[in-house]
């Protein structure tokens, strides 16, 4: 019984098809598969005619709202070997002996209820996952000892797998405990009985090493695949032995297992069939090898975040011809990228980023299929102009942190999929091409930290990148599954692909762009980031940038805006981080409601001209009452001395206000207060040596002249 996460296949041949709308069971005696998938429950489906199909064989009600009293309409269905009822509204223990009358059941499909409890008998043949069942296995199911595949995983088991009553399955073929709470030796020594064992899942759990010394005997078992990756407790160890009597292997994964040693090359020897190998995460060192001869299934290798060192071996194309996926990423690999890559025409996903790797870009790739690279952080140089011009198909482009030249290629638009466009950290110059406004399916660019120039594209569109996997325009096993460092709220962050479907946004920031911000980039109302700091952009800031409702990081600061703020930036409930500090704004900060009340002031300041909250500055004057004039008969006689007075009055008033926005002026600003002081200081020391040089040096000539 398989009940991995993943769509089960149901046969629809010679089938009834049955509905809340449609129940007809006329003129069909022997139906011998029924499915009544989605929205269905007791209340409006109607099993009276149920017990007439005795030769049902497969019954599918999943992903409806039963209850446990669907168990009891089943009991005519003598014929029945197969039963679908997962994700349904089960609750509580679920006893097994209800399905007595069921005399030919083998399968039951039970996952994604609330089951808390299961009360086995002897002779059913698995139950489901993801119900949060806990605690330790029950011994009953040693007793299960015809079973053939099982499926523990999402739950909360625990104990550990030596002593425990799957040692006594040794009729077992499938075994999945993954996302569980066992303890599981790496050596696998409980099984090395279990004969018919081919696929084994024990990841996340907690993987052991024996402290004995681990035995040499050979397994009776030839496994298929074998993923044992998650937590292990304990320092590093070598591969385990049982691993040397395998040939059968298809896939592996030994991820996160702080495993030492080397590559094993031996792995692959043995292996023909292998077509999956996951090591990442591990001590593994020493240099990348390859097996004897090629190999010819090798669709999956990924060997990230290891020690492996020296230069990615030049054959590895034609060695590994039929890879897809390839990940050696955060390793100490140098020198240049291998010319035999040209020979990966299936290649889909390559992530080489995080070395030491040089050289100008490859230029050599052939391959169409190419979906997702990852070249950043490495020493590459040169431009753009040559490289993946036959990767048209091209999702994901990471090159930054790289030291990049030139401009980006005006053929670009020819990557009418791209999605993800990362060139920050580079140097990189010229302007923004207006081809990128064809590039209908963007979703994130970041051109940050380079020199482009000119001005921003007011054509420039993005969507949500979940397009290409909803779409099924690409295999979804190579589909976008590394995580990409993305700059957000002024720091940056891996986003995981589960982010990165509904992430969308440009940075733009520290680069020489100038002119004023497009009022159009208010019509990406999907976009998350947006990031315009440190580049030399003029004139006020675009209401239209209310129409943001997603946007979560807004950073238009170090730069010469001018203008208002404005208040309709408000509206903006999602945003989480806001700057506009150091421009030429001016009037007053947005209102202190929800969003905007979590900003401090140095969102704000630099900008003289702006008061309010939270800035220390209000924008309320006070403004002296003016002088109490004389009567109308008095103004006649004495008109002069009224003048007179006004004038002092006025004169005394303007010279306070004129000295207390000197003041205002100085202490706001910290370059202008500097510069004043020393102008000052120069002026005090000119006139004094003029004073010196010119007046007092002939007195005391005069004085001193008759003691000579």
């Amino acid at each position: 019984m398989n009940l991995e996460n993943k769509p089960k296949e149901r046969t629809l041949s010679n089938s009834l098809a049955l509905s809340k709308k449609n129940m007809n069971l006329e003129n069909k005696p022997k139906e011998r598969t029924l499915s009544m998938a989605f929205d269905c429950d007791i209340a409006n489906c109607s099993f009276e005619r149920l017990s007439g199909l005795d030769s049902l064989v497969f019954l599918d009600l999943g992903e409806n709202k039963f209850d446990n009293s669907i168990i009891s309409s089943l009991g005519g269905l003598s014929s029945l070997k197969s039963l679908d009822i997962a994700y349904n509204q089960l609750k509580g223990s679920f006893n097994v002996t209800e399905l007595h009358a069921l005399i030919n059941l083998e399968e039951v499909y039970l996952a994604g209820n609330e089951i808390d409890k299961f009360v086995l008998s002897k002779d059913t043949r698995g139950f489901g996952n993801r119900n949060d069942l806990s605690g330790a296995l029950p011994w009953c199911l040693a007793n299960l000892t015809s079973l053939q595949q099982l499926d523990l995983s999402y739950n909360n088991f625990i104990g550990d797998i030596s002593f425990s009553p799957l040692t006594s399955l040794t009729s077992i073929r499938w075994l999945s405990l993954s996302k569980n709470h066992f303890q599981i030796p790496v050596s696998l020594s409980s099984f090395l009985n279990h004969s018919q064992l081919k696929d084994f899942d024990g990841s996340n759990n907690e993987i052991y090493v024996e402290e004995l010394e681990e035995h040499n005997l050979a397994p009776k078992f030839q496994l298929k695949h074998l993923d044992l990756s998650g937590n292990v407790y304990g320092g590093a160890f070598s591969y385990p032995k049982f691993l040397l009597h395998q040939y059968s292997l298809q896939t592996i994964d030994f991820s996160n297992l702080k495993l030492r040693g080397g590559f094993p090359i031996w792995l692959l020897e043995n292996n023909t069939n292998l077509y999956e190998l996951h090591l990442v995460n591990n001590s593994l060192s020493g240099t990348f090898q390859l097996p004897i001869h090629p190999h010819q299934t090798l669709f999956e290798l990924d060997i990230s975040n290891n020690n492996f060192e020296s230069h990615i071996p030049r054959e590895i194309g034609s060695y590994f011809p039929r890879l897809r996926f390839l990940s050696m990423s955060d390793n100490n690999f140098s020198g240049r990228v291998p010319s035999s890559f040209d020979f990966l025409l299936d290649l889909q996903v390559l992530d080489l980023s995080n070395n030491n790797i040089s050289g100008t870009l490859p230029s050599f790739f052939n391959s169409s299929n190419l979906l997702h690279v990852y070249l950043s952080r490495n020493m590459l140089q040169g431009s753009l102009e040559h490289a993946f011009q036959k990767s048209f198909g091209l999702i994901t482009l990471d090159l930054s942190h790289n030291h990049l030249t030139g401009s980006i290629p005006k053929w670009i638009d020819e990557f009418s999929h791209l999605s993800f466009l990362l060139l920050c950290y580079n140097n990189l110059d010229g302007s923004i091409p207006s081809q990128l406004c064809k590039l209908n399916k963007l979703s994130f660019i970041d051109l940050s930290h380079n020199n482009f120039s000119g001005h921003i594209l007011p054509c420039l569109r993005f969507k949500r990148s979940i397009w290409f996997i909803l779409s099924g325009a690409y295999p979804f096993e190579f589909a976008l599954r590394e995580p990409l460092v993305i700059a957000t709220k002024s720091m940056s962050y891996p986003y995981s692909p589960s982010i990165l479907n509904y992430m969308t946004g440009m940075d733009l920031s520290c680069n020489s762009l100038s002119g004023a911000i497009p009022p159009e980039i208010g019509n990406l109302n999907h976009i998350r980031v947006l990031n315009l700091s440190n580049n030399h952009l003029i004139g006020p800031i675009p209401q239209t940038l209310s129409n943001l409702s997603e946007v979560e990081s807004m950073d238009l600061s170090n730069n010469s805006l001018n203008g208002e703020i404005p208040p309709q930036l408000v509206q903006l409930h999602f945003l989480a981080y806001f700057s506009v500090a150091n421009n030429n704004l001016s009037g007053r900060t947005p209102e202190m409601v929800p969003q905007f009340s979590t900003f401090n002031k140095s969102s704000y300041e630099g900008n003289p001209l702006l008061c309010g909250p939270p800035l220390l500055k209000s924008c309320t004057k006070e403004v002296p009452p003016p002088p109490l004039g004389p009567s109308t008969d008095e103004k006649e006689e004495s008109s002069v001395f009224i003048d007179a007075q006004v004038f002092c009055v006025s004169f005394v008033v303007t010279y306070i206000m004129v000295l207390l926005g000197i003041a205002a002026v100085l202490y706001i600003n910290p370059d202008w207060r500097r510069a004043w002081f020393y102008f000052i200081e120069k002026s005090i020391n000119t006139c004094y040596y003029f004073v010196a040089d010119n007046l007092l040096k002939p007195f005391r000539i005069r004085v001193w002249k008759p003691l000579v």
